[in-house]
């Protein structure tokens, strides 16, 4: 144990050891924006840019009973559940009674081409954070539909 201690006690005086590229963003600087075109869906860059080259952090916050229709994108995403019930459902066919309700802390890796659907599918705000790398593509399976659904409430 204290020969370990004194390993990280070594690195931290490397040059440059004290002062890597930290960004730390508070829970109260996440600034959220309106996607615009959408029922109230809202978004926020946390880093990165998921139009450049580069891991971008973004976070999706979808009103009560408001999904998207089955799109896909053009590389590999990984989204962890942050707030609410997520629902998440793939495939070309929408069908949000078929759709698997995530909770906190769950977690769906979506693959690059991968057709899939997703959002609020309850009385329920639902914020999910979604990692990549861009640049990044999305295409919805059938652009004549609209890519948004404001479901009844059940």
């Amino acid at each position: 144990m204290i020969r370990l201690l004194a390993l990280f006690a070594m690195v931290a005086l490397l040059p440059g050891a004290a002062n890597p590229d930290f960004l730390i963003v508070p829970a109260q600087d996440v600034h959220w924006i309106a996607l615009p075109g959408t029922p109230g869906v809202e978004s926020a860059l946390i880093a990165g840019n998921p139009s450049q080259p580069g891991t971008y952090v973004i976070r999706v916050k979808f009103p009560p009973h408001v999904m998207d229709r089955p799109h896909s994108h053009s590389r590999d995403r990984h989204v962890t559940v942050l707030e609410g019930h997520w629902y998440a459902g793939t495939g070309p066919d929408f069908d949000p009674a078929k759709a698997i309700r995530l909770g906190p802390g769950s977690y769906m890796f979506h693959p690059a081409g991968g057709v899939h659907w997703d959002g609020s599918n309850s009385d329920e705000t639902v914020i999910v954070q979604i990692i990549g790398e861009g640049p990044l593509t999305s295409a919805d399976v059938d652009p004549s539909k609209g890519s948004w659904v404001v479901l009844d409430k059940h």
